[in-house]
């Protein structure tokens, strides 16, 4: 779930889905699972808003998200630091591609990776409310 990129959203309904089928839909039914649907797409969407939203309001260029967003594919291989300082890196290498200066080019990394902070912190937490849903409606 905290890999950008990487549909943890829709991994996550899909385990479910498997479990639930497993049990032939005795405790999770068409209703949860839908529930569970709803919110694995607002996980994806919430990742994806925010990160697009902490960049443009901070200036950035449309240089400048696309290489957030392949700064944020490159830090996946380098660890949780990669992961912070991809995004930072890719917008601020886009914004000076597209001959803006450091502190524009500086502004827009810091949009970037702080969008991508909280896309993750939302993704997280509907992620955790699928399990907890999942978890109740199994067990409870």
């Amino acid at each position: 779930m905290v890999l950008p990129a990487v549909p943890g959203p829709a991994l996550l309904f899909a385990g479910f889905l498997v479990g639930a089928w497993a049990e032939d839909f005795r405790y999770i039914g068409i209703e949860t699972l839908s529930v569970l649907g709803v919110l694995a797409v607002l996980a994806y969407i919430a990742d994806f808003v925010a990160g697009s939203l902490g960049a443009s309001r901070y200036g950035a260029s449309r240089r400048a998200a696309i290489g957030a967003a392949v700064g944020a594919l490159v830090g996946i291989f380098l660890g949780p630091v990669g992961l912070l300082l991809g995004p930072f890196a890719g917008a601020v290498l886009g914004e000076l591609l597209a001959e803006k200066g450091l502190r524009d080019a500086s502004r827009a990394g810091f949009g970037a990776t702080l969008g991508m902070l909280v896309g993750t912190v939302a993704k997280l937490a509907l992620g955790f409310t699928m399990l907890g849903l999942f978890i109740l409606m199994r067990f409870v």
